[in-house]
C-alpha cells in the first residue's frame, strides 16, 4: 500500500501497537475501535478526555521524543503533511513503518478512511464512516442551499496576525457553510496579514486553535472591521476525524447565531 504522499508502507498484517502524532486522527482511531492497540500519542491528543492519562505521551507534534517512541516498540507509526515535519517522519521511518496522511478535502478523508479500512481490516467499519460523514454533509447542504454567500476571514493566530487560506481542511468547511473566504486567492495555506485587511470581510472568526482566541478579543478587533465577529471552535473546523460527525450540527447552530 501506498499512503497519501505516495510512499510505499510496507505491512503484512493489522498492525498492533500504533503510535498517532495528529490529535484529530488518534481520535479517529478510538472512535474506530482502535484504541486498545493505540500506545503512543502527543500531547495534543486531547480527545478522548482520558486518552493523555492512559497512553504514553511522546512529545507534540512538531517535535518528538524518539526514545520514547522507539521504548514503545511501534509497528505502525501515523503522521500527517501538515501537523508533523519532515525531519519527524524521515526519524520515525528508522523505528517502524510510517503512514502520512494528507487530507485537505473530503475525498482525501474518504480515501484515509478506505486505507484504514484495509490495513486494519475494519473495511466494514470505515465504510460506515464515510456513509455517515456523506449522509450529515448532505443534509446539512440541504437545509443551508438558500442561505447567500457572505465573505469571511478565519484567524488561527495573533502574533503575528494570521489566517487560513486555500489548500486547507478549514478552507473547504467553510464553504461548506457557503461562506467565501476572502484570503483564498493567492494568499497561501496560512497567510500572515495585516489588521486593515478584515476591512472587507463581513464575516471574521476567532478560532479557539491554534491561538486560543476568546470573547475577549472581540472588540480589539472590531475597531478594525464593521464584520460581525464571532468566536468558533477550531476543532469542528480542523478536525478532521471522528468531530466531524458532530461539526454539523454546530455548524447548523452557528449559521442560525449569525442569521
Amino acid at each position: 500500500m501506498k499512503d497519501q504522499l505516495g510512499r510505499l508502507i510496507q505491512i503484512r498484517k493489522p498492525p498492533q501497537r500504533i503510535i498517532c502524532l495528529v490529535p484529530s486522527l488518534s481520535e479517529l482511531l478510538v472512535d474506530l475501535g482502535l484504541g486498545e492497540f493505540l500506545v503512543g500519542i502527543t500531547k495534543f491528543c486531547v480527545h478522548p478526555h482520558n486518552l493523555r492519562t492512559e497512553k504514553t505521551v511522546v512529545g507534540g507534534t512538531k517535535t518528538i521524543h524518539k526514545h520514547k517512541i522507539a521504548a514503545l516498540n511501534p509497528d505502525f507509526i501515523l503522521c500527517n503533511k501538515e501537523e508533523n515535519t519532515i525531519d519527524i517522519v524521515k526519524t520515525c521511518d528508522d523505528l517502524a513503518p510510517v503512514y502520512v496522511s494528507d487530507i485537505n478535502s473530503f475525498e482525501d478523508l474518504y480515501v484515509f478512511l478506505s486505507h484504514l479500512g484495509a490495513l486494519f481490516n475494519i473495511q466494514e467499519k470505515t465504510a460506515s464512516f464515510i456513509l455517515d460523514i456523506k449522509s450529515k454533509r448532505e443534509a446539512f447542504r440541504r437545509k443551508t442551499a438558500d442561505l447567500p454567500e457572505r465573505k469571511v476571514a478565519y484567524l488561527i493566530w495573533k502574533n503575528p496576525l494570521m489566517v487560513a487560506g486555500r489548500d486547507n481542511f478549514i478552507n473547504v468547511l467553510l464553504h461548506e457553510l457557503n461562506l467565501k473566504n476572502i484570503f483564498e486567492v493567492n494568499k497561501g495555506r496560512y497567510p500572515q496579514i495585516e489588521n486593515a485587511e478584515l476591512k472587507s470581510a463581513e464575516l471574521v472568526f476567532l478560532s479557539s486553535e491554534p491561538f486560543p482566541f476568546t470573547e475577549q478579543h472581540i472588540q480589539e478587533f472590531q475597531n478594525f472591521t464593521d464584520a460581525k465577529i464571532s468566536c468558533v471552535d477550531g476543532e469542528y473546523f480542523s478536525w478532521y476525524g471522528s468531530r466531524l460527525l458532530k461539526a454539523f450540527d454546530y455548524f447548523e447552530k452557528l449559521l442560525k447565531s449569525l442569521n
